[in-house]
């Protein structure tokens, strides 16, 4: 059996711990709604963006901040920082660039510079930052777990580093990135969701998925991909409680009425 590359071993890792996370939460879930509902989030959290079509996956931070409009609507902002490894190899690049580098390989293996069994691969460092803000659905039917779900619009920035290993790794990075550093911004889309695991009505640990698909680089890389990131961390829930009083307030309840009502059906009736 051939070997998983490293950013579909830790894809399949993070979906396992959710599955587990979920199941445990199947089994020992309250179904008592939520009494607390805080007007505003924050999450500090770990992330792991992982793009399975590089064979890369960056670790770092997550961010966000939220502000529940309603029981089931909140509104908020997201931004994540992380840094990983991949490797660029030719299948990687757009059919111009394949070719002109085959092309210059072919030159160099007739010269007799390099065997004939020689394979291209550039090192390169990754950065790549997030940013997005928009609505969150929320269910919140459980004490001890609140379920989420959101559509995943933003902007993507990634900075990328070769690190070339030989004389002709070398040629090839100074002609695809000159200046030594290549940067863009793109757009990205998709969808996301998750769950919070309620210690306290104020604390909580949160673990999330977003799948989204973006075309960064599009003069180096030949496709745009589908990354996943999966992040885990605490949140915490303050402000006043914004969900409504309940049904039973609207009626005069109160022991001063009801001990008033019960003596009135007590007393004798007048003559």
């Amino acid at each position: 059996m051939f070997p998983l590359p490293h950013a579909m071993k830790t894809a399949r890792i993070a979906r396992s711990i959710s599955m587990l996370f979920l199941l445990s939460l199947a089994v020992c879930g309250a179904h008592a709604q939520q009494e607390y509902v805080g007007r505003y989030d924050i999450y500090n959290g770990y992330a792991a963006l992982i793009a399975p079509k590089l064979d890369l996956t960056t670790r770092g931070y997550h961010f966000q901040a939220g502000w529940n409009q309603k029981t089931w609507l909140a509104e908020g902002f997201d931004y994540s920082f992380t840094t990983g490894h991949t490797e660029l190899t030719p299948e990687l690049l757009p059919t111009n660039l394949q070719l002109q580098l085959g092309q210059q390989i072919l030159q160099l293996i007739k010269a007799g510079l390099i065997p004939p069994t020689y394979q291209v691969y550039v090192p390169v460092d990754s950065t790549t930052q997030t940013f997005a803000a928009g609505p969150q659905f929320v269910y919140r039917k459980f004490q001890h777990v609140t379920f989420f779900i959101r559509p995943s619009f933003g902007a993507v920035h990634e900075s990328a580093t070769p690190h070339p290993h030989d004389l002709v790794t070398t040629a090839i990075a100074q002609e695809l990135v000159p200046q030594g550093t290549k940067t863009d911004w793109t757009g990205f889309y998709g969808f996301g969701g998750g769950y919070d695991l309620n210690a306290t009505k104020h604390i909580a640990i949160r673990m999330q998925t977003d799948v989204v698909w973006f075309h960064v680089f599009n003069d180096l890389l030949k496709d745009g991909r589908w990354d996943i990131r999966w992040s885990v961390g605490p949140t915490i829930h303050f402000g006043g409680n914004i969900r409504p009083l309940k049904s039973v307030l609207r009626r005069d309840t109160s022991p001063v009425s009801s001990l008033a009502a019960s003596q009135s059906n007590a007393s004798p009736s007048n003559p």
